[in-house]
């Protein structure tokens, strides 16, 4: 079977047959994402740089721990000094909050050499995989023309085998955006708070010319009418590869 698109949302309760129908009409038809083992959800957040995962994904991740306050989040961004590093912190903090546990790592690699420095990544990535077993991961999309952001996206999936991922996008001068699979609908307060969240948070970035509420907003706006949100408004994600049953599954063995 080949999925070529769906949405998903955290924690909705199914209606009845008739609601289904009325609004398969209206919206897709959305793959609910609910805890792990115990009814809690375990997320890895992996991003380059201060502001990746904010951008990529950070109303998803709201609206995920609206909805399944159970979560545990481990939140890296693997490249942040001086002023960023207090912004990445900050960052993670105000999305983080009302998460049921949240670890938090601001790491130092310099800014734009990842991949000469893939050995010392790769063997973080490594000792990552034996401090947190994940339910999902989300993580730079692996056709981002960012250097930084493309070794990350192969060292996640170089790592987590057998895992849920979901490779979020960021827009930026280079003109990568591709044709995102899976979407995540968002409510108007979801976007305001995130593009808030942005413009408060990463003073260091304001004077730059892309960052801003319309760019953030544009992104949104597009991927909410590739969805059909019902608020218009969303976030797109490039699923590479998932399984889907029909009931609860143990963890299988880990790919050759």
């Amino acid at each position: 079977m080949q999925l070529r698109k769906f949405s998903m949302r955290a924690g909705d309760e199914p209606g009845s047959a008739g609601e289904r129908n009325q609004a398969e009409a209206e919206v897709m038809r959305v793959l609910h994402l609910g805890g792990g083992e115990g009814g809690t959800l375990r997320v890895l957040c992996l991003g380059a740089h201060s502001d990746d995962i904010e951008i990529g994904c950070g109303g998803t991740l709201l609206s995920m721990i609206s909805e399944n306050p159970a979560m545990e989040v481990h939140w890296v961004v693997f490249s942040a000094e001086g002023a960023r590093a207090e912004e990445a912190q900050n960052g993670a903090e105000a999305v983080l909050k009302g998460a049921a546990r949240s670890v938090v790592e601001v790491l130092d690699h310099r800014d734009g050499f990842f991949p000469f420095r893939g050995t010392e990544i790769k063997e973080w990535f490594e000792a990552l995989k034996t401090r947190f077993d994940p339910d999902l991961i989300l993580t730079h999309w692996d056709g981002d023309r960012h250097q930084d952001h493309r070794l990350l996206s192969e060292l996640t999936w170089n790592t987590f085998r057998n895992h849920l991922i979901l490779e979020y996008e960021v827009p930026k001068y280079d003109g990568d955006l591709g044709n995102p699979n899976v979407f995540v609908p968002l409510s108007e307060e979801v976007r305001d708070r995130k593009i808030q969240l942005l413009m408060d948070t990463f003073s260091t970035q304001r004077e730059k010319s892309w960052f801003s509420p319309e760019t953030f907003l544009a992104l949104m706006r597009l991927r909410g009418i590739e969805c059909a949100s019902p608020s218009g408004f969303a976030e797109g994600f490039h699923a590479r590869k998932l399984t889907l049953s029909p009931g609860p599954v143990s963890r299988g063995a880990e790919g050759p």
